[in-house]
């Protein structure tokens, strides 16, 4: 859950600025940087814990580097797209559907106890994916729906 406190802190930090510079609370603009900036960062992620993100992939599936690149690259356009209004609208419904997707991801971690910065299998196992990661990704989908789609 430390990986909340990004979009928590962003998202506070930039209410309270646009109240400062603004004279008004801009929760659209707040709640989509909150996001922009944690899925940003997420994305990012891949690229310097790639061999962790790897083994976090379900063994069908072949070329796990391409995968690990590839999302990340996904989550850095989606970070973008986010904030831009005339695209915020499909890029939430494309981040939805794919933190559902990755979800698989997060499962299959948790069962091999995956430690991405490790990138070895010395993780918490099934006690993250219950009490942290599942309810971090409820958090994530519905603040995407609510920022990017039903207020906007």
């Amino acid at each position: 859950m430390k990986l909340l406190s990004i979009l928590f802190i962003t998202f506070a930090l930039a209410l309270l600025g646009t109240k400062i510079f603004q004279g008004n609370w801009n929760f659209l603009f707040s709640g989509n940087l909150g996001m922009a900036v944690f899925i940003l960062f997420t994305g990012f992620a891949h690229f310097k814990f790639q061999k962790g993100m790897a083994l976090m992939i379900p063994e069908f599936m072949p070329a796990k580097m391409f995968w690990v690149y590839f999302t990340g690259i996904i989550e850095i356009a989606a970070g973008i797209g986010l904030m831009i209004p005339s695209i915020r609208e499909l890029t939430s419904i494309l981040l939805i559907i794919f933190l559902v997707l990755v979800f698989i991801a997060n499962i299959n971690s948790s069962r091999k106890k995956v430690n991405l910065f490790k990138a070895d299998y010395s993780g918490p196992g099934m006690s993250y994916l219950y009490k942290e990661r599942i309810p971090m990704q409820i958090i994530l989908i519905a603040w995407t729906w609510f920022f990017g789609i039903y207020l906007n």
